[in-house]
């Protein structure tokens, strides 16, 4: 693990919690959607965040 402050570290685990948040948003969205464009674009959406999710948490190892 690289050497992350304590701010650095605090910092880090908000924005995942954010990221983790917007994921779960946007598939509760999707999965409500009617519209399967809007559906598809939602769920595009929750990937895009996963995938921050996981370039973030790719820090703490």
């Amino acid at each position: 693990m690289s050497n992350l402050s304590e701010k650095e570290l605090s910092t880090l685990n908000d924005c995942l919690s954010e990221e983790e948040l917007l994921v779960k948003k946007f598939k509760m969205l999707a999965s409500h959607a009617t519209d399967a464009n809007v559906r598809s674009e939602m769920e595009a959406i929750s990937m895009r965040h996963q995938a921050h999710f996981n370039k973030l948490y790719n820090h703490l190892s």
